[in-house]
């Protein structure tokens, strides 16, 4: 069914992507999950087609189109299963700080390679003993003359293995809450700066996922992203992106898994027929699919309400919790309807209920987003 967000040209670009996908990602998907990680290769073949930049101005080397571009990035990355190539996380989450807050020399530094693919971003806020409290952060970077001198540890750091540069969320303030943090550019050649291990994980096994290690790390003082002190409020800004972006995605992923489960249903069979006739299973596809249109229309109302300019922090917090609950519902029943081949991992649906395990954890957990929809209703 046509959604009406995305004209003929948003399907024309579809198309195009998908063909890519198929053709030059899906078959490498499963030796990078057993790799943990996703060659530069592949990035830079991103970048050569013009997918890391859909959504940046052209001035930079982008496409300049509307952020419906990006998000048929994400559909299309997460219906075919590639989790590794984490492009939302590059793209649509790293990149906007540079673009909204840089200077022009750093975008020419690191924004123009970062559409490129030969400069890839990640973002480095949650910390071994600090999560969703982000006024807590306990990474200090001190001025010293013409540089900071960063010291601190950062942990679950998605693309820490692979990035070039890293936005480092600091306390250039430590006496200071909220308006105590500042961004800063990291180059990943910075000595005192090191990478940890790549970290196992139960899911999104092909994500290069890090611990990262500063020490007596001096950063020169033009890589201050923005105005020092403005960190938090910049992180704010870019949050709601981020937690539409995990929407997104969330929905394109329980459709893969409801397409795949009524395939399976109809040809699996049980005491002389298929499965897929016997009320339990139809009732369950069917309260399942009804959830998947309702948590469609909603993200998809998001999205054009989020291209638009609209503030909707509120709504995006809700999609976030939502639609990724709803994506571990999905992914269990899924699982359970297909019985004991759901348990072993050449069935896609095993890999779909391990993914979904982060969803409700990442860009703040879910019962953060209760906490922000509570407050904006008066609550708190």
């Amino acid at each position: 069914m046509r959604r009406e967000i995305f004209g003929e040209e948003h399907e024309l670009f579809r198309e195009q992507f998908r063909r890519f996908v198929k053709d030059e990602l899906e078959p490498h998907a499963t030796a990078w999950n057993e790799a943990g990680i996703v060659p530069r290769s592949a990035w830079k073949r991103m970048g050569e087609e013009g997918y890391l930049g859909a959504n940046q101005p052209e001035e930079l080397g982008g496409a300049g189109g509307d952020f419906l571009f990006d998000a048929i990035i994400m559909e299309e990355l997460a219906y075919h299963r590639v989790h590794a190539l984490q492009a939302s996380l590059h793209t649509d989450i790293c990149l906007p700080y540079l673009t909204s807050y840089a200077s022009e020399e750093q975008k020419q530094k690191y924004l123009v390679p970062g559409i490129a693919g030969e400069c890839l971003v990640a973002i480095a806020m949650t910390e071994p003993g600090t999560g969703s409290d982000l006024a807590n952060v306990q990474t200090r970077a001190l001025r010293d003359g013409d540089a900071y001198v960063l010291d601190g540890a950062k942990t679950f750091i998605s693309n820490g293995q692979n990035c070039d540069l890293v936005i480092v969320v600091a306390k250039t303030d430590p006496t200071k809450r909220h308006d105590g943090i500042s961004l800063l550019l990291v180059e990943s050649d910075t000595p005192g700066f090191e990478r940890g291990r790549n970290l196992a994980k139960i899911g999104l096994k092909g994500q290069d996922t890090s611990e990262l290690f500063f020490k007596d790390c001096r950063v020169p003082a033009e890589n201050l992203l923005g105005q020092e002190g403005q960190g938090f409020k910049m992180l704010m800004e870019k949050l709601q992106q981020e937690r539409l972006c995990i929407g997104v995605g969330s929905m394109a992923s329980v459709h893969r898994s409801i397409d795949d489960t009524l395939a399976y249903v109809k040809e699996r069979e049980a005491f002389g027929q298929p499965i897929g006739r016997f009320q339990n299973t139809q009732f369950k596809l069917a309260e399942l699919a009804s959830k998947v249109e309702i948590g469609q229309a909603f993200v998809d109302k998001l999205l054009a309400a989020h291209v638009r300019g609209d503030e909707i922090v509120s709504e995006v917090s809700m999609a976030k919790w939502w639609c990724t609950d709803l994506q571990k519902e999905v992914a269990a029943e899924c699982l359970q309807l297909h019985g004991g081949y759901g348990f072993m991992e050449e069935y896609p649906i095993s890999a779909d209920y391990q993914d979904a395990a982060v969803q409700s954890i990442y860009a703040g957990t879910n019962e953060i987003m209760k906490v922000i929809i509570a407050r904006r209703l008066g609550l708190g």
